[in-house]
């Protein structure tokens, strides 16, 4: 069979990961607690399937929210399994050694892609946030995840965090807005959604990262590869 243009585990570089958000620090070290404590029989694999699934059925839980708003509570549930299943699927493959740098780059940040179609899929049909916002806020996503993946490829660089704000600070910020939606589903006299402003707001944010971090890693590789 041939394995013309196929990278060996052999001679593949994985990249300098880029963690500096606000909690990366304590969640590290509560993170490698959970590692070495984590029994023998659940694997790397295990964790990054609960992880997916806890993301899909947190997307199910806003779905199904706009006619039960207990929903919302479950959803928070899953959320933490969520962060559970994805952050942790790396840091025990790190503690057991029994790293899998491609397949673990590869299937994590697929699966995180439809799992992110899934919950503003979610949103969408849950009445708290609209089509369009939801919809301008999983291309963001999706732009800035394309700017990544293409800076791990060419620079060596894997930015997991953007200005302090990584998926440890949306979920934080996910499950807040769930208990507000109790209260406050409407804002401003009724007149606007709560997660529309609070979705809105994280747009503009998430374009400004999207400009800042390409127009520099265009810089740095139009430094590193100037012509002459």
């Amino acid at each position: 069979m041939a394995t013309i243009g196929l990278r060996s585990s052999s001679n593949f570089q994985p990249a300098t990961r880029l963690q500096e958000s606000v909690s990366a620090n304590l969640e590290r070290r509560v993170l490698i607690w959970m590692g070495e404590r984590t029994p023998a029989w659940i694997n790397s694999d295990h964790l990054t399937i609960l992880g997916f699934v806890a993301q899909l059925l947190t997307g199910a839980t806003y779905a199904l929210a706009g006619k039960n708003k207990l929903w919302l509570l479950a959803g928070i549930g899953f959320l933490a399994l969520n962060w559970i299943g994805d952050s942790l699927d790396g840091t025990l493959a790190r503690v057991r050694q029994q790293q899998r740098p491609r397949y673990g780059f590869y299937v994590d940040h697929m699966l995180d892609s439809i799992g992110a179609v899934a919950l503003m899929g979610g949103l969408a049909l849950s009445g708290y946030m609209s089509v369009t916002v939801a919809t301008a806020l999983l291309v963001l996503f999706l732009l800035l995840s394309i700017q990544s993946y293409l800076a791990t490829y060419t620079l060596g660089e894997f930015r997991m965090s953007f200005w302090s704000f990584g998926p440890t600070e949306l979920r934080i910020l996910l499950a807040m807005g769930n208990l507000a939606l109790f209260r406050w589903p409407r804002i401003l006299h009724g007149h606007f959604r709560l997660f529309d402003i609070g979705g809105t707001i994280g747009g503009l944010g998430m374009s400004a990262m999207l400009v800042f971090f390409t127009t520099q890693n265009i810089r740095k590789l139009y430094l590193q590869e100037r012509i002459r």
